[in-house]
């Protein structure tokens, strides 16, 4: 990973006492609380419904067994033992104490870690594909390229002020696992004939209330005009995108109502005519990049599965569920579920973060992962050390074998924290947990996504699972409505609104009637996403509205 200068640390600990003394003279009345907020934003600090909630960046979902370790510390010091790992693969805690918010952030300096531009309208945390630098079908590694953007965008004194907040994606692999077609830009990497290095640039997608997929600007961008063709493409969203209406600020409002075509002559003619030598790197700097990113130590062999496969059917369970094939034979990708049952989705805490620090230094050279999906990864697991791996696992509650299956939900905080939630999610989340907690159906269903939002912002992602629900208040009382056949891989595509909102008690027995649809018309090995793609929503729109009549 990354390794900070001594330049690095001693701007985020100036950071870090510029903002305790913006800190200090807000408590003593000395700011007003409209001046602070931009202030505490721009450190990724939120005034949420009950307390303030800090988000930490985890720069493409990357972190060492110290930073988690010290996660594990400020979640017993400075909150209430627990964090909350988002769909943006950062990390957030709900309970700080403003006076201490300073602390806390020294703390984290002191392991290389930030919360700068993890809130605000400027350009968000990159993220990529958890399994960067592991997985099979890795065309290269997007992680330097992600950590190129960080250093290029961190305080970038023209975008430090957009319209709206801005994300970016990258991914090296063919299968997409960042979700590059909803964000504000997305970057695939790919070779040309002459197999150079490029990106295909997609522009426009996002989620929120106005959700859309992606467009290509660009089939192929040569690697080496990256940072310039980003500047071109902020440059035009910066000048021409919306600041009068807070819902149509976002780049997908501008692409939309300009055109694919029209944005792109925009974009081009800037670029040609712009170019900022600023925004430039050498090809001595990405490739002092890419070595700060090495393979995994090649251990090679005979691909064998761990004699407890067939010996034990609860870890058989968890092998074929929660762990992927790795590049290197005699390696082994663990995902570490964080949907135990009773278990808010996505939180962990102090204690399980200190273990996975220790499992990391014991199974996978010290390294994890956070994921879109609020889970978390161990990249380079040894393939004879699995079982061991899974039993440590076991003890504290994160072996649950339900990576993909249907109670691997994605789940904003919702009404209960959030201050711009409609509805609450976690009640929600329990009750289908509850009904569906039988493993073997679950496998038996095989992978299906739930993602819940608690409003329109969607940061459950609902409008790309396979059900998407979202939370609506209507005359102070909660409701859901439902969506059917979203998409986040290759294929992108929003899901389609099913029919009227259902009352809070009865969203499981709603998911129960779709998926007895599913199960009904679905054919041999068909997806959920490829069944609702070829039937439509009415046999499922048929089966939910017409039984709860």
């Amino acid at each position: 990973m990354y390794q900070y200068t001594e330049y690095d640390r001693e701007f985020l600990h100036a950071r870090v006492d510029e903002f305790r003394d913006q800190t200090d003279r807000y408590i003593a009345g000395q700011i007003d609380d409209d001046e602070y907020k931009q202030l505490r934003l721009r450190n990724g600090l939120y005034l949420q419904t009950h307390a303030y909630m800090l988000r930490v960046a985890i720069p493409y979902g990357l972190l060492s067994s110290v930073q988690m370790r010290k996660l594990g510390h400020v979640a017993r010091v400075y909150d209430k033992g627990y964090g909350h790992m988002t769909t943006r693969q950062n990390i957030q805690y709900n309970w700080p104490q403003l006076e201490q918010v300073p602390d806390l952030l020294s703390e984290l300096a002191d392991v290389d870690m930030h919360a700068i531009q993890t809130s605000g309208n400027c350009i968000r945390n990159t993220t990529t594909d958890p399994l960067a630098g592991a997985i099979e079908d890795e065309i290269e590694d997007p992680r330097p390229w992600c950590e190129l953007i960080r250093q290029w965008s961190t305080l970038h004194p023209e975008f430090n002020w957009l319209p709206r907040k801005f994300k970016i994606a990258v991914t090296g692999a063919l299968s997409d696992r960042a979700a590059v077609q909803v964000h504000d830009i997305g970057l695939r990497l790919k070779k040309n004939n002459s197999g150079d290095t490029g990106f295909e640039v997609f522009v426009g997608g996002g989620l929120g209330r106005t959700p859309y997929i992606g467009q290509v600007i660009n089939s192929f961008l040569p690697s080496q005009h990256l940072l310039t063709y980003l500047a071109a493409i902020l440059r035009v969203y910066n000048l021409e995108g919306r600041r009068d209406n807070l819902y149509k600020a976002r780049i997908k409002i501008l692409v939309n109502a300009m055109g694919i075509d029209r944005f792109r002559e925009r974009v081009e003619d800037e670029w040609q005519h712009a170019s900022n030598s600023d925004d430039t790197f050498t090809e001595d700097e990405i490739e002092s990049l890419k070595k700060q990113f090495p393979l995994a130590p090649h251990l090679g062999g005979e691909l064998q599965q761990p004699d407890q496969v067939f010996s034990n059917p609860l870890f058989n369970q968890w092998y074929l569920a929660n762990t992927k094939a790795h590049r290197d034979s005699g390696r082994r990708i663990v995902y570490i579920s964080l949907k135990a049952p009773g278990t808010p989705a996505g939180d962990i805490t102090a204690e399980q973060m200190e273990a996975v620090a220790d499992l990391a230094d014991e199974f996978s050279l010290g390294e994890i992962r956070s994921t879109h999906e609020q889970n978390l990864v161990l990249a380079h697991v040894p393939a004879d050390q699995l079982f061991s791996l899974w039993s440590a696992l076991k003890q504290h509650k994160l072996a649950t074998p339900n990576l993909g299956k249907l109670t691997d939900m994605i789940v904003c905080p919702g009404l209960d924290y959030c201050s711009l939630a409609n509805a609450g999610t976690l009640a929600i989340y329990d009750q289908i947990y509850q009904r569906f907690d039988n493993l073997d159906y679950l496998h038996e269903l095989g992978d299906i996504s739930i993602k819940i939002s608690g409003c329109m912002n969607a940061c459950g992602h609902h409008h790309i699972g396979d059900i998407g629900i979202l939370g609506v208040d209507k005359g102070g009382v909660e409701w859901y409505q439902l969506t059917i056949g979203g998409h986040s891989g290759n294929s992108a595509a929003i899901g389609k609104r099913l029919g009227k909102a259902i009352a809070k008690s009865e969203v499981a027995d709603a998911i129960e009637r779709l998926l007895s649809a599913y199960i009904a018309n679905r054919n041999d090995n068909e997806s959920f996403h490829e069944a609702v793609n070829r039937l439509g929503t009415e046999p499922f729109k048929e089966r939910v509205y017409d039984t709860a009549a």
